[in-house]
């Protein structure tokens, strides 16, 4: 005799059904509780999240991590949002809500201890995790400058081409530049929003965003539908810093949310890294602040990023040099020779050892070298130098 259907998973495995009952706890927790607080985080970790929510459903006392608290902060939010039709939303739009202990969990978000997020609310082609294990962040100012964004589509581009997902803000600016630097090269990239993953933020992005969606990541701790506010900005920054191995700061002024996103990371132990400027631009003046505080590292190329961010050794960035010339490689006295033969008319060999300092035979001795290196002729009247020697 055939009995009944199995019930799914979730509704007869306790751990399962533990584990289901904190994401939806944790998702809605995500409406009431301002990113980055790290006193409910606290409270979370000591209690869950489920058993929380359910305290502040039932007008229970809060914990003692969160005795200073006012409830009717957190219980003002509770009216009207059902975590549930948040799930299905994202699920709507191909997402998921990530929370730690997930496999998709970024575990380097860990490392903001108690203000890590309780959730990341996370859409696009590349999931999250993977993206965002060779990361780097390339933020800068809002308002930049031509010299701004060519530098940071650019860098984002030679980073995306070499293997290394471009994580940014999604704002105007430096950020976009870095996102369509990513995008142009069909390389990948991640935009940390300060708003829900269905709000266009900026609505001029609507179609940058969309594009990520398509191609990279969007990725919040915001619940779908929220609206950014400055706070929420400042604190979406030290996502962008644990989430990436480095920060690059392209352009910023003296009082700028990228230098926040940089500190931020140096206090995680990340790699702070910034691109200079012209020196008298405002625009550069908060990355020339931050390239004197020690642990900033100066960079102006792709390859120069990799070296802070990659493997010890394998890393490591060429050497620039200028354009080689002939005789680049000449021993001292030669070179002193050579430098007295002149481009213009002829100078015999007597003339050529006293302007030198060399004795005469020696002077020969090396002016047939350089004849036989084509730097210089001999004439019927002299030595000259060859152009370009």
């Amino acid at each position: 005799m055939t009995g009944p259907d199995p019930l799914p998973w979730g509704e007869w495995d306790p751990l399962a059904r533990d584990a289901a009952a904190e994401r939806v706890a944790r998702a809605a927790l995500t409406r009431l509780v301002e990113p980055g607080d790290a006193v409910f985080g606290r409270a979370v970790r000591a209690h869950g999240a489920a058993a929380l929510l359910a305290d502040l459903r039932a007008g229970a006392a809060l914990p003692v991590e969160l005795s200073r608290r006012d409830p009717a902060g957190y219980r003002v939010r509770l009216g009207g949002h059902d975590p549930e039709r948040d799930l299905a939303r994202i699920a709507g739009l191909g997402g998921a809500f990530v929370v730690p202990g997930d496999p998709g969990w970024p575990t380097q978000l860990d490392d903001l201890g108690d203000a890590r997020p309780l959730g990341l609310w996370a859409r696009g082609a590349a999931p999250l995790r993977l993206a965002a294990l060779r990361s780097v962040a390339v933020v800068g100012a809002r308002a930049c400058t031509d010299y701004g964004t060519h530098v940071a589509a650019t860098l984002a581009a030679d980073l995306a081409e070499a293997g290394w997902t471009v994580v940014s803000g999604g704002a105007y600016g430096v950020d976009a530049a870095a996102h369509r630097g990513a995008l142009v090269v069909a390389g990948r990239t991640v935009a940390v929003l300060a708003c829900g993953i269905d709000v266009n933020y900026p609505r001029g992005h609507e179609r940058l965003l969309a594009r990520i969606a398509d191609e990279g990541t969007l990725v919040t701790e915001l619940p779908p539908g929220a609206h950014p506010t400055r706070y929420r900005f400042v604190e979406r920054n030290r996502v962008i810093a644990a989430l990436t191995r480095g920060t690059v700061v392209v352009e910023a002024a003296l009082r700028s949310g990228a230098l926040i996103s940089a500190r931020r990371a140096a206090r995680l132990g990340r790699q702070v890294m910034g691109v200079p400027g012209p020196v008298g631009s405002p625009s550069s003046a908060g990355v020339h602040v931050l390239l004197r505080e020690p642990g900033s590292v100066l960079v102006t190329r792709a390859a120069e990023v990799i070296e802070q961010v990659g493997l010890i050794g394998d890393d490591l960035a060429p050497v620039l040099s200028g354009p080689v010339r002939p005789g680049d490689d000449l021993a001292p006295v030669t070179r002193r020779i050579l430098e007295t033969v002149p481009t213009r008319g002829v100078s015999s060999t007597a003339r050529i050892a006293r302007e030198a300092g060399v004795g005469p035979a020696t002077t020969r001795r090396h002016l047939d070298v350089l004849a036989a290196r084509q730097l210089v002729d001999r004439t019927s009247k002299g030595w000259r130098r060859r152009g370009g020697a």
